[in-house]
């Protein structure tokens, strides 16, 4: 996670700055503002892999247009969810035309034409995802109609969504790379159902959607439970009120198994523990207990498979360096020795 502020760089540059990262982070835009002679703003921004990103970006009063000049300059081809954190806005896009409010959802689209404006006394602040086309299994078509519109977020999946991207941005800080990567899957999957649901879209398209959403909720719940040795996929069947059939065809599209599954996620906890210096007083068995493996030879010779070293030669080779030891008093004869 990067925190920027236009306050690092001199007051005469602030408008150019903010105009060249919001063309970094999302796309290209032309923003009017009042403010260019000291432009106030700051962004927080966390990559989470594959193109998808969340940022949390405070700005004073504009209006910004995205142009089909600019969209021939530079496409990302992204579908954006601006999750209204401060500040009233206008949002205009196609046929649709929304004022969101503060816990509003708005969805927009790169590759069209649109236009913004935010009106505040002091500063507005939005959170928002981006997310590469490719990555949403829900026609285009199906969501062409949502852009520019209210989306509802009041309960349910667009509530869960919009504590997500708000806990995503607060807890930024406290993910490694790793965990961030791992909550790509769970930011798509949930965005994906959220928005199958509203566009009530149909065909594969929706069929997927929930597919994802369904495979996204049991691998929470797997990750949410590695230290339970009764964690088996009979039991994880049963906890879902599914057939185990139907658990290993759902692990089946996604291209693996559930027991490959549990046993990764266990080995990427151990890994993930290993390397963390607040755990270096614990013993390594107690780490594999804690993820799962209660056979000390068995988790020794699956984490040498998967990681091509022992777990405890990994955890040295991962040790940050030591802090000093005290400085060593020296003996009365060392001090007399130099006192002659």
């Amino acid at each position: 996670m990067r925190t920027l502020s236009s306050r690092d760089v001199p007051a005469a540059e602030r408008f150019g700055w903010f105009r060249e990262l919001v063309a970094r982070d999302m796309a290209p835009h032309d923003i009017v503002t009042e403010h260019v002679a000291d432009f106030s703003a700051s962004a927080t921004l966390l990559s989470l892999g594959e193109g998808i990103g969340v940022s949390s970006v405070v700005f004073p009063a504009l209006q910004s247009i995205r142009s089909r000049r600019l969209i021939r300059r530079c496409d990302p081809e992204l579908w954006i969810l601006a999750l209204v954190v401060k500040g009233a806005m206008q949002r205009e896009q196609g046929q649709g035309r929304v004022s969101p409010r503060p816990g509003d959802l708005v969805l927009y689209d790169s590759s069209q034409p649109y236009w913004a404006s935010v009106v505040t006394d002091d500063v507005a602040q939005s959170i928002v995802l981006h997310l590469p086309r490719r990555t949403v299994p829900v026609a285009e078509q199906a969501l062409r109609p949502l852009v520019a519109t209210p989306l509802p977020t009041g309960t349910g999946i667009g509530a869960l969504l919009s504590q997500l991207l708000g806990g995503l941005i607060e807890q930024g800080p406290a993910l490694e790379a790793a965990q961030t990567s791992r909550l790509a899957s769970a930011v798509l999957d949930l965005t994906t159902a959220f928005l199958a649901a509203v566009s009530q879209a149909e065909g594969p398209q929706s069929a997927a959607a929930r597919r994802a959403a369904q495979l996204h909720q049991i691998k929470s719940f797997i990750r949410s439970r590695l230290g339970e040795p009764g964690l088996t996929p009979a039991a994880v069947a049963a906890a879902h009120h599914i057939s185990l059939r139907a658990l290993h065809y759902l692990f089946c599209q996604d291209g693996e198994t559930v027991g490959a599954f549990i046993r990764e996620q266990r080995l990427e906890r151990c890994r993930a523990d290993l390397a963390d210096p607040r755990l270096a007083g614990r013993s390594v068995a107690a780490i594999a207990a804690r993820a799962g493996f209660f056979d000390a030879a068995a988790f020794s010779r699956s984490f040498k498979a998967r990681y091509a070293m022992p777990p405890g030669e990994y955890r040295r080779s991962h040790a940050g360096p030591q802090p000093p030891g005290p400085a060593r008093r020296p003996a009365l004869k060392e001090l007399l020795s130099t006192q002659r």
